[in-house]
Protein backbone atom coordinates (compact mmCIF):
# COMPACT_ATOMS: atom_id res chain seq x y z
CA UNK A 1 0.00 0.00 0.00
CA UNK A 2 1.31 3.44 -0.87
CA UNK A 3 0.82 6.31 1.52
CA UNK A 4 -0.61 9.56 0.12
CA UNK A 5 2.17 11.49 1.84
CA UNK A 6 5.91 11.09 2.10
CA UNK A 7 7.19 9.77 5.39
CA UNK A 8 9.60 12.07 7.22
CA UNK A 9 13.06 10.92 8.19
CA UNK A 10 14.23 9.96 11.63
CA UNK A 11 17.84 11.00 11.97
CA UNK A 12 19.69 9.31 14.78
CA UNK A 13 23.02 10.62 16.01
CA UNK A 14 25.16 8.68 18.42
CA UNK A 15 28.32 10.00 19.98
CA UNK A 16 31.09 7.79 21.24
CA UNK A 17 34.30 8.71 22.99
CA UNK A 18 37.76 7.29 22.47
CA UNK A 19 40.26 8.84 24.84
CA UNK A 20 39.73 12.58 24.60
CA UNK A 21 38.18 12.36 21.10
CA UNK A 22 34.42 12.26 20.45
CA UNK A 23 32.87 10.81 17.31
CA UNK A 24 29.46 11.33 15.73
CA UNK A 25 27.56 8.69 13.78
CA UNK A 26 24.25 9.22 12.07
CA UNK A 27 21.61 6.95 10.61
CA UNK A 28 18.34 7.84 8.87
CA UNK A 29 15.06 5.98 9.04
CA UNK A 30 11.59 6.65 7.66
CA UNK A 31 8.99 7.14 10.35
CA UNK A 32 5.29 8.06 10.31
CA UNK A 33 4.72 11.30 12.23
CA UNK A 34 6.84 14.39 12.63
CA UNK A 35 10.55 14.71 11.88
CA UNK A 36 12.61 13.47 14.81
CA UNK A 37 16.32 13.97 15.27
CA UNK A 38 17.72 12.03 18.18
CA UNK A 39 21.08 11.32 19.74
CA UNK A 40 21.33 7.79 21.06
CA UNK A 41 23.37 6.91 24.10
CA UNK A 42 23.09 6.59 27.84
CA UNK A 43 21.13 9.85 27.85
CA UNK A 44 18.75 10.55 24.99
CA UNK A 45 18.67 14.12 23.68
CA UNK A 46 16.20 15.16 21.01
CA UNK A 47 16.80 18.26 18.93
CA UNK A 48 15.40 19.53 15.67
CA UNK A 49 17.49 19.43 12.53
CA UNK A 50 18.03 23.21 12.83
CA UNK A 51 19.22 22.88 16.45
CA UNK A 52 21.79 20.21 15.47
CA UNK A 53 23.03 22.39 12.58
CA UNK A 54 23.51 25.29 15.01
CA UNK A 55 25.58 23.13 17.40
CA UNK A 56 27.67 21.06 14.98
CA UNK A 57 30.26 22.38 12.54
CA UNK A 58 29.60 21.71 8.84
CA UNK A 59 32.24 18.97 8.93
CA UNK A 60 30.54 17.26 11.89
CA UNK A 61 27.02 17.35 10.48
CA UNK A 62 26.18 14.18 8.48
CA UNK A 63 25.35 14.58 4.83
CA UNK A 64 27.45 17.72 4.43
CA UNK A 65 30.80 16.08 3.69
CA UNK A 66 32.54 16.56 0.38
CA UNK A 67 32.45 12.86 -0.57
CA UNK A 68 29.04 11.74 0.73
CA UNK A 69 27.32 11.89 -2.67
CA UNK A 70 30.47 11.91 -4.80
CA UNK A 71 31.07 8.86 -7.02
CA UNK A 72 34.08 9.71 -9.20
CA UNK A 73 36.50 6.99 -10.30
CA UNK A 74 39.75 6.86 -8.37
CA UNK A 75 41.25 6.17 -4.94
CA UNK A 76 40.42 7.60 -1.53
CA UNK A 77 43.54 8.27 0.54
CA UNK A 78 44.08 9.14 4.20
CA UNK A 79 43.89 12.93 4.55
CA UNK A 80 46.60 12.73 7.23
CA UNK A 81 49.35 10.72 5.58
CA UNK A 82 48.24 10.00 1.99
CA UNK A 83 48.02 6.21 2.38
CA UNK A 84 45.54 4.69 -0.13
CA UNK A 85 42.53 3.35 1.81
CA UNK A 86 39.62 2.63 -0.57
CA UNK A 87 39.00 2.15 -4.28
CA UNK A 88 36.02 4.07 -5.64
CA UNK A 89 34.55 0.78 -6.91
CA UNK A 90 33.87 -0.21 -3.27
CA UNK A 91 31.93 2.99 -2.47
CA UNK A 92 28.15 2.83 -2.26
CA UNK A 93 25.24 5.01 -1.18
CA UNK A 94 24.21 3.79 2.28
CA UNK A 95 22.06 6.82 3.06
CA UNK A 96 23.90 7.33 6.36
CA UNK A 97 25.13 10.84 5.52
CA UNK A 98 28.81 9.86 5.30
CA UNK A 99 30.83 8.20 2.52
CA UNK A 100 30.28 4.43 2.70
CA UNK A 101 32.54 1.65 1.48
CA UNK A 102 32.17 -2.11 1.76
CA UNK A 103 35.89 -2.94 1.68
CA UNK A 104 39.20 -1.20 2.31
CA UNK A 105 42.49 -1.87 0.57
CA UNK A 106 44.39 -4.83 2.09
CA UNK A 107 46.35 -3.84 5.20
CA UNK A 108 45.34 -0.15 5.00
CA UNK A 109 42.75 -0.05 7.78
CA UNK A 110 42.89 -1.12 11.42
CA UNK A 111 39.82 -2.09 13.41
CA UNK A 112 39.51 -1.41 17.13
CA UNK A 113 36.48 -1.92 19.38
CA UNK A 114 35.18 1.33 20.88
CA UNK A 115 35.59 1.39 24.68
CA UNK A 116 31.84 0.83 25.09
CA UNK A 117 32.02 -2.33 22.95
CA UNK A 118 29.12 -1.16 20.79
CA UNK A 119 30.99 -0.30 17.58
CA UNK A 120 34.25 -0.91 15.77
CA UNK A 121 36.40 2.14 15.07
CA UNK A 122 38.40 2.14 11.84
CA UNK A 123 41.73 3.96 11.64
CA UNK A 124 44.46 4.40 9.05
CA UNK A 125 46.98 1.58 9.56
CA UNK A 126 49.88 3.88 8.63
CA UNK A 127 49.23 6.94 10.83
CA UNK A 128 46.40 5.91 13.19
CA UNK A 129 44.09 8.68 11.98
CA UNK A 130 40.41 8.16 12.83
CA UNK A 131 38.34 7.32 9.75
CA UNK A 132 34.97 6.33 11.18
CA UNK A 133 33.30 3.04 12.11
CA UNK A 134 32.49 -0.26 10.46
CA UNK A 135 29.10 -1.95 10.81
CA UNK A 136 28.01 -5.47 9.87
CA UNK A 137 24.61 -7.00 9.26
CA UNK A 138 22.75 -3.83 8.31
CA UNK A 139 21.13 -5.47 5.29
CA UNK A 140 23.19 -3.80 2.58
CA UNK A 141 23.71 -6.10 -0.37
CA UNK A 142 27.44 -5.63 -0.64
CA UNK A 143 30.01 -8.37 -1.26
CA UNK A 144 31.38 -8.10 2.30
CA UNK A 145 28.03 -7.48 4.10
CA UNK A 146 29.64 -4.60 5.95
CA UNK A 147 29.54 -0.84 5.85
CA UNK A 148 32.55 1.39 6.48
CA UNK A 149 31.04 4.72 7.54
CA UNK A 150 33.86 7.24 6.94
CA UNK A 151 33.97 10.99 7.58
CA UNK A 152 34.84 13.01 4.45
CA UNK A 153 37.38 15.09 6.37
CA UNK A 154 39.40 11.89 6.93
CA UNK A 155 39.75 11.34 3.18
CA UNK A 156 41.38 12.85 0.12
CA UNK A 157 40.14 11.68 -3.28
CA UNK A 158 42.61 11.17 -6.12
CA UNK A 159 40.99 10.79 -9.57
CA UNK A 160 41.97 7.73 -11.61
CA UNK A 161 43.39 9.83 -14.45
CA UNK A 162 45.55 12.09 -12.20
CA UNK A 163 48.72 10.00 -12.39
CA UNK A 164 49.17 10.08 -8.59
Amino acid sequence: MRFPFSLPKVITFSISSFGSRRFLHQSKRRYGGSVVVAMAGSRSVQKSDEEWRAILSPEQYPGTGEYDKFFGEGVYKCAGCGTPLYRSATKFNSGCGWPAFYKGLPGAINRNPDPDGMRIEITCAACGGHLGHVFKGEGFRTPMYEHHCVNSISLKFVPANSGQ
